[in-house]
């Protein structure tokens, strides 16, 4: 049986609209928090900490990140801009983070990009192939290690394909191999920052890349040696999280790109 709702200050004959009001009053069991977050975030898009970055950029700040304390334990969720202010990241907020190193297989080479200039954080600086967040959406959770690793291989595959255009089927998930944790925290400027528990995954695979130019502005395939000179270069800028790993465990683990037992799922985490 179907329920037409009608004012009664409408015109003889005429139906007004449904509202939101009438929705919410007929069924109150609606959780309406979703409509307002997202008409809060929508509102303030163009204005405060996010006034003139770029369109795209701002909408990706309402993706929802994985709040953990610092056992890496979820304890709920927040927004990508929420996660990133520098004054709340002073105050303790933690979120989980995953980086990808890919690899040609033939002659093991690292394939790098640099950010694009429109990202709101650390813009320019070059990185490894891949660094975002899993989401607090199904599949990309998970409160055990086990859980949140599976994870971050599927979020690591959703943002290559972003990033970078690589299909998921060039980089199945049962390549990734999760090498180990690292806590860090870093300043990106003023404003924005980056505080992490973050997953490192290795892959070899072959692939094809068909690049976002709003996110990735170039992108090399270097050698250990090539990066190692890269480094020398005063000219280039890095980000903070592959400038740690580059100088505490990349290195060996390149190494040993294809004996990578000995080095794969620690169990602990690496506060830098």
């Amino acid at each position: 049986m179907s329920t037409t709702i009608t004012a009664t200050t409408a015109p003889q004959g005429q139906a007004q609209p449904i509202t939101a009001g009438d929705i919410l009053r007929l069924f109150p069991e609606i959780d309406s928090s979703l409509a307002s977050s997202a008409s809060a975030a929508t509102n303030k898009a163009g204005s405060g900490e996010l006034q003139g970055c770029d369109e795209e950029q701002v909408r990706l700040m309402e993706e929802v990140c994985i709040v953990l304390d610092e056992d890496d334990k979820p304890i709920g969720s927040a927004s990508k801009k929420v996660c990133h202010l520098m004054k709340n990241i002073d105050l303790g907020l933690l979120h989980r983070a995953f980086s990808v190193f890919l690899f040609d297989p033939e002659d093991g080479r690292l394939l790098l990009q640099q950010r694009a200039d429109e990202k709101i954080t650390f813009p320019a600086m070059w990185t490894n192939t891949c660094c975002s967040h899993p989401l607090g959406i199904p599949g990309e959770t998970g409160a055990d290690l086990a859980a949140a690793t599976q994870g971050v291989r599927r979020a690591a595959q959703r943002k290559l394909d972003h990033e970078l255009g690589i299909p998921s089927s060039q980089v199945p998930l049962d390549k990734f191999k999760f090498l180990t944790r690292i806590h860090y925290k870093a300043p990106s400027d003023g404003l924005w920052g980056e505080h992490e528990i973050d997953y490192i995954l290795f892959i070899q695979a072959k692939v094809d890349l068909n690049i976002n130019p709003n996110e990735v502005q170039a992108y090399k395939y270097v050698s250990a040696d090539e990066l190692k000179e890269m480094f020398k270069d005063v000219g280039l800028s890095f980000t903070p999280w592959f400038k740690l790993i580059c100088n505490t465990m990349l290195f060996e683990w390149w190494s040993n790109l294809n004996n990578l037992d000995a080095f794969t799922n620690d169990t602990q985490i690496r506060r830098m």
